[in-house]
């Protein structure tokens, strides 16, 4: 019998002191400066069936990235289905099923061909050969990124005088000091794993074959939008909590490609025009403020 998310935080005490690492599928330990001794993309399972909604992730995320810290004891956060959002890369929601409670965690996907990278004019988004879709402080803040996802992940920080776009990034910083992710190294019921996709991939077509009465017969990321970093395991199927079934398994910059293509002075006169602008209204941010300071 599996334990619920009230058992486990009375007897974690609602705190992080005493957690076990998460899982993962790198040979041998990774020790800090060192890269995992490989060039695939690396990814994480989560297994829903073994979340409990400690939301320990979502705290550990907010602390490796400086972001507004969650009070991971209020369950009042699951009476409604949350997004990420400019102050939250991670979130965790809660699901009523046929087979009860399904906690899921949600953030961003770190699609094999992704959309926003492909979207982006000025390449602020980037696809690191390691696997991480990360952004730069090079955005011009056109947002294409934001519509081109399927998954509705990366978020604009509107009311900023120094607008940054947030989603998760697989903790890249981390990454390059040879390090788990933090939702990763913080989940106490190792429910994240994190490793090479391949790896991945074969770690959970073991667990649906061991035990397929436990598992709905689909590993959601392997395929959809032509594949993903993270990958999930349900007991149920995936609708049931909250993931899209109508991507298909075609990467989403294979829609507009024969229209990039048909239109090459898009693909050079955009991105420069979008930078023009960018420059232009530096300028004159700039001139204000010293025409300001003199005053």
């Amino acid at each position: 019998m599996g334990i619920d998310r009230r058992t486990f935080l009375k007897g974690l005490g609602v705190g992080i002191a005493g957690i076990v690492p998460g899982s993962s599928l790198l040979p041998g330990r990774l020790e800090a400066g060192q890269t995992p001794p490989n060039k695939e993309f690396m990814g994480v399972l989560v297994d829903t069936t073994r979340c409990v909604g400690c939301r320990s992730c979502e705290l550990a995320c907010a602390e490796a990235h400086n972001l507004p810290i969650p009070d991971i004891g209020d369950a009042s956060v699951f009476e409604k289905i949350r997004t990420t959002s400019e102050t939250k890369r991670s979130v965790v929601n809660r699901f009523n099923t046929g087979k009860g409670e399904i906690f899921a965690k949600k953030q961003c996907m770190h699609c094999n061909q992704p959309g926003c990278v492909s979207a982006c004019p000025v390449k602020a988004m980037e696809k690191r050969k390691e696997g991480p879709v990360t952004w730069d402080t090079n955005c011009i803040g056109c947002r294409y990124c934001m519509v081109s996802c399927p998954f509705d992940i990366p978020k604009f920080e509107h009311h900023s005088a120094a607008p940054k776009l947030q989603k998760c990034n697989l903790c890249w910083e981390r990454f390059q000091k040879g390090e788990k992710p933090a939702c990763v190294e913080a989940c106490p019921g190792e429910a994240l794993m994190f490793g090479t996709r391949r790896a991945l991939i074969e770690e959970a077509n073991g667990r649906i074959y061991k035990k397929s009465g436990d598992y709905f017969p689909h590993i959601y990321g392997e395929h959809e939008a032509g594949g993903t970093g993270y990958l999930y395991l349900s007991s149920v199927p995936f609708e049931q909590i909250g993931f899209r079934d109508d991507l298909g398994t075609t990467a989403y910059p294979e829609y507009t490609k024969g229209f990039l293509y048909s239109v090459p002075v898009v693909l050079l006169l955009w991105p420069a025009f979008l930078g023009g602008v960018s420059a232009i209204t530096n300028r004159k941010e700039k001139v204000r403020r010293e025409e300001g300071g003199k005053l």
